[in-house]
């Protein structure tokens, strides 16, 4: 359910996409024939989640046996770009994965058919629901969510003799356990943590409303990098590459964190639910555990969630809201929870995700209910995430100052919040 923020081409992906604004329609209303004869795409980039996708196509089929399902997988570094020469060209997926940063970008260039009426808001929380609606119409049907945590090896926790986390730590015994590992096991290429810099969700969105500050204020109108607060945010994550507790941005450039995780060479990663899959067929499995993220001025962690859309300009479109349907349903939500792939959406169909896996998978839940944070978008995220990507890795690096990279992309993000409001 990988939901980092993403590159895209800021300003230019709107320009692009308002050129290609469908005038699609037509009802959006899942189509309740079951003898509708069709084939449709279904996009989404999570390789880990292709069993459990495929199982719900098997299970559609079984209520619409002559919908034909192909299924387009593109890796998550490809995926928005690749959807967006679509969305250029008017060759969107029928049904696609969306999340929140690209949400109101297809939605405010009418690139989105309205989620299925057979559908309803009321079966999914109303965060999703707000999160995938614009000016008054839900769009995208809410699949899963997710909030973030600590998974950790506690194989190498025991070999370096250092103790286990306790529901109640703190940054700085955060800190001094990564330290301990990585001066501990350092002869073995073996890290604390890997600290997942490429992205927000996944670290110091965390660490910036940890620490009382803001990604970017409730109006979304003005970034909060320049926040003092959010600075320290971002400072406790340049700490640990600073002491070696964590590998380099360039490491991690080269090998992502969960790589490193199940490969033993970390000891610990912040990730969610999404994770969850690929852990579960890792070789570390029977020493994997979780602990909730540790405190700074607060507790704080960000929540978030994908959802699947049809194309409004979909050649399909009763079969593609068919399926959209399908895949909003409780039945699916219940195939993947058991399936371990996700973390669904639909209430009352936790449990079964909970169950899934050997660790405490309700330490994710009670995040979502007591500390958790939205998501932070605007209309054009793509444009001040691109920011981010391209500034802050100089920060992490600490080829330059953490103050000075914040308040520059403080401004930086701001502009590009002002050409939103044009």
């Amino acid at each position: 359910m990988k939901k980092k923020t993403l590159a895209l081409a800021g300003a230019l992906a709107v320009t692009a996409l308002a050129l290609s604004g469908c005038s699609g329609g037509g009802a959006s209303e899942a189509a309740s024939d079951h003898n509708l004869k069709a084939e449709i795409s279904y996009a989404f980039w999570d390789v880990n989640q292709k069993p459990a996708m495929e199982a719900l196509i098997k299970d559609f089929n079984k209520e619409f046996p002559n919908i034909t399902v192909k299924t387009q997988i593109t890796p998550y570094a490809n995926y928005f770009t690749k959807l967006q020469t679509q969305g250029s060209s008017n060759t969107l997926p029928d049904v696609f994965w969306l999340n929140g940063p690209n949400f109101q970008l297809y939605a405010s260039n009418d690139m989105l058919e309205p989620m299925s009426k057979d559908l309803k808001p009321a079966d999914y929380p109303k965060a999703l629901n707000d999160l995938y609606s614009w000016q008054g119409t839900q769009y995208g049907a809410p699949k899963d969510f997710d909030t973030i945590a600590v998974y950790y090896n506690k194989a190498i926790f025991d070999e370096a003799g250092v103790a286990y986390p306790t529901a109640d730590w703190t940054w700085d015994e955060f800190h001094q356990k990564a330290k301990a590992i990585s001066d501990k096991l350092k002869s073995k290429g073996i890290y604390g943590v890997a600290s997942g810099l490429n992205g927000g969700q996944e670290v110091y969105y965390n660490t910036i409303l940890q620490a009382g500050g803001s990604i970017i204020s409730e109006d979304g109108k003005k970034s909060g990098y320049d926040d003092p607060k959010s600075i320290a945010g971002l400072q406790f994550v340049r700490d640990l590459v600073a002491d070696d507790s964590s590998p380099t941005p360039s490491q991690l450039s080269d090998t992502p964190q969960d790589q490193w995780f199940i490969n033993g060479k970390s000891a610990m990663i912040w990730s969610g639910t999404w994770s969850n899959s690929e852990f579960l067929g890792s070789q570390v499995k029977d020493s994997i555990a979780v602990a909730p993220l540790p405190k700074g001025e607060r507790k704080a962690t960000v929540i978030h969630g994908l959802a699947n859309a049809v194309a409004k300009g979909s050649k399909n479109k009763a079969a593609a809201l068919a399926f959209q349907n399908y895949l909003g349903s409780k039945q699916a939500a219940e195939t993947q929870a058991k399936l371990g792939a996700a973390n669904p959406a639909f209430n009352g169909t936790q449990q079964a995700f909970v169950d899934s896996a050997p660790w405490d998978l309700n330490i994710f839940e009670n995040a979502a209910t007591e500390y958790a944070f939205p998501y932070p978008i605007s209309k054009n995220t793509a444009a001040w995430n691109k920011l981010e990507n391209d500034l802050l890795p100089a920060a992490f690096s600490g080829e330059q100052p953490v103050p000075d990279v914040a308040k520059k992309l403080a401004a930086e993000m701001n502009k590009a919040l002002e050409k939103e409001q044009k």
